[in-house]
């Protein structure tokens, strides 16, 4: 049964659909079956591996409200083994449908329980908000990973992050645990920088992922291009993508975290290295 993992942050502008992507896309080319679920109305995680959400019959939404079979919603990507369920701008008034529904905060785990089997692992791509709709991607998670971007405001917000987890967990998904917290946007010019590292390093402990992904001008361009760095700027002129011709140090740091994310859950570093 696969992982489903929430990529969340109530805080805009810290890579949580950059590390949605690009762990996932890391992952596939791993050999590893993911999807990417995108809950955020803006549906960027759709644009920046090149499907426009608008053009879908079925989505995330449609799926919530029982106009569609969840099954209807994967949209297969350009990149083998990494599947998407879109958004849609019409999820930016889910919260008010479902306000005064039954165990609303439920409904989003049921929607998609029935796909775990089929992958490895399954992203959230969740929008920057603490609403009922990151609530029921929280509760429809084994696990919670938090991108914290390397500057001040970012640490503002996490105490008030981590008790809201805390509060699912008590109260809604007593099973939650959480997937760590991956340090990004990292300027290794700057004292700031290394200063918020050090800051979450001290009191998250292990739950902070060794890899830092760092601020780089071609991991941002990417998505206008509607591809993951990885594809991008491989450096590789002809041919399948493979990863010894990586260059860029914005993709080279997403495998490595997809790497540490696999070791973290015992994992082989390629899931087809002992023939499974």
């Amino acid at each position: 049964m696969g992982k489903v993992v929430s990529i969340v942050n109530q805080k805009g502008g810290v890579g949580k659909t950059t590390t949605a992507i690009n762990l996932s896309a890391s992952l596939a080319v791993l050999d590893y079956k993911i999807l990417i679920i995108d809950t955020d109305p803006q549906a960027n995680a759709g644009s920046g591996i090149g499907i426009d959400s608008k053009e879908q019959e079925h989505n995330i939404y449609s799926a919530l409200v029982g106009q569609s079979n969840i099954r209807d919603c994967i949209v297969p990507t350009q990149i083998p083994n990494l599947d998407l369920i879109p958004s849609h701008i019409d999820l930016a008034g889910f919260e008010l449908e479902i306000v005064n529904q039954v165990a609303r905060e439920y409904i989003l785990k049921e929607t998609i329980d029935g796909l775990k089997d089929d992958y490895d692992f399954i992203f959230i791509d969740c929008s920057p908000s603490l609403g009922l709709m990151v609530i029921n991607s929280i509760v429809a998670s084994d696990s919670v990973l938090i991108p914290v971007q390397c500057e001040y405001f970012a640490l503002e917000g996490i105490a008030k992050l981590q008790n809201t987890v805390d509060i699912i967990k008590k109260r809604l998904n007593p099973g939650l645990i959480m997937e760590g917290y991956v340090l990004t946007m990292f300027d290794g010019r700057t004292n700031l920088s290394k200063m918020v590292v050090d800051d979450v390093k001290k009191y998250f402990g292990e739950q902070c992922f060794e890899t830092i992904v760092p601020r780089n001008v071609k991991l941002a361009e990417a998505p206008s291009y509607g591809v993951p760095a990885l594809l991008m700027f491989s450096g590789e002129k002809e041919g399948e993508f493979d990863i010894k011709f990586l260059e860029n140090k914005g993709a080279i740091s997403y495998i490595d975290l997809a790497k540490e994310l696999l070791k973290r859950n015992s994992l082989p570093e390629i899931k087809d290295a002992d023939g499974k």
